[in-house]
């Protein structure tokens, strides 16, 4: 097969799953059909990562990792098991919907706890608050430790002392109370720095960014119950479902081939490709070879009119060589017997 073959039909079959799962999405929306049972303790993530166009513009495909929480191998630790991705290129409300049959399919609506470990976009917060309102809100641990790094550089700059305080400040925040955390960073000695200007202003940034989510904050909390603080299983999804294939060297994709893309390689990911292909290719040969049309019976024949009827014949005037009695000479004749 021809790489150009090859491509027309991966873009075509990638159309067809992106449209089985689009109608998947709307029919749990309209029908809110029962959910399979999900486990004891699931996770939910969301995040994004940015794919170039052909038209020079990069533009975020929103993913989405659901996984099965279990005790991991070291005490007080866990893992995320049988993860599952959906990704589409799409504005963060249209993405919120099409991830309904994923959402669905992976039972979160059944499911005991579900740990929303994300990052502290709001649309993240939308994405929870639609499909699982209750989710335990956590706040993704790594980043708001980069916050911390990145306060402590802008009071003492790159090197050993800021390095050494956010360290000791992460591991206060992942073990300790986060609200003492939050203090320590407002008692920063700011006028101090280097250009206490720029460290005021990201003091400021920092504590903007953290306070709001106090209740997010809480990882000690968390790690007791038994729930994940980091989103890593959402930010693997975007590395090896969506980067790897779709953010090569000098990659650049026609916007409408995107999601076809996209389809598949979470197909493939999700370990799901005997389970769906049947439906697929199902589609891709009725789209292949449609249906010929019937042919219409022809109108019938239409009843042709009878012929004119023929005027009587007149009677014959001559005979065997002679005239008969209606032969004009016979009626005129001076010769016609007389009674």
């Amino acid at each position: 097969m021809a790489a150009a073959t090859a491509r027309r039909r991966t873009e075509a079959d990638g159309a067809i799953y992106a449209a089985l799962e689009e109608a998947a999405a709307a029919r749990v929306l309209r029908a809110a059909p029962p959910a399979p049972a999900g486990p004891p303790v699931q996770q939910m993530s969301v995040d994004g990562a940015m794919v170039g166009l052909v038209d020079g513009s990069w533009r975020e495909v929103r993913t989405l990792a659901i996984g099965t929480v279990r005790s991991g191998r070291a005490p007080g630790t866990v893992r995320c098991t049988e993860v599952s991705s959906f990704s589409r290129l799409a504005e963060a409300a249209t993405f919120i919907e099409l991830a309904a049959g994923e959402v669905h399919h992976r039972g979160v609506e059944t499911a005991g706890i579900v740990a929303g470990v994300v990052d502290g976009a709001p649309w993240c917060q939308t994405f929870l608050a639609t499909h699982r309102p209750d989710a335990v809100r956590i706040l993704d641990f790594p980043h708001a430790a980069q916050r911390l790094s990145e306060v402590a550089e802008a009071v003492w700059g790159a090197g050993k002392q800021a390095t050494a305080w956010a360290a000791v400040q992460r591991r206060a925040l992942r073990d300790g109370d986060p609200a003492a955390v939050l203090a320590t960073i407002r008692a920063l000695p700011v006028a101090a720095s280097v250009d206490p200007a720029t460290a005021t202003q990201v003091q400021v940034e920092v504590l903007g960014y953290l306070t709001p989510r106090l209740d997010q904050l809480q990882y000690a909390s968390f790690r007791a119950r038994g729930l994940p603080i980091g989103s890593g299983v959402v930010e693997s999804a975007n590395k090896l479902v969506v980067e790897a294939r779709l953010k090569g060297a000098g990659m650049h994709w026609a916007r409408p081939n995107v999601d076809p893309m996209l389809a598949l390689r979470n197909l493939l990911a999700n370990g799901r490709w005997a389970e769906e292909w049947p439906a697929l290719w199902c589609q891709a040969r009725a789209a292949a070879h449609p249906p010929r049309p019937r042919r219409s019976a022809p109108p019938p024949l239409a009843t042709p009119a009878p012929a004119p009827a023929r005027p009587p014949s007149a009677p014959k005037l001559v005979v065997n060589g002679k005239p008969t009695a209606d032969h004009p000479w016979r009626r005129s004749s001076p010769f016609r017997a007389i009674p």
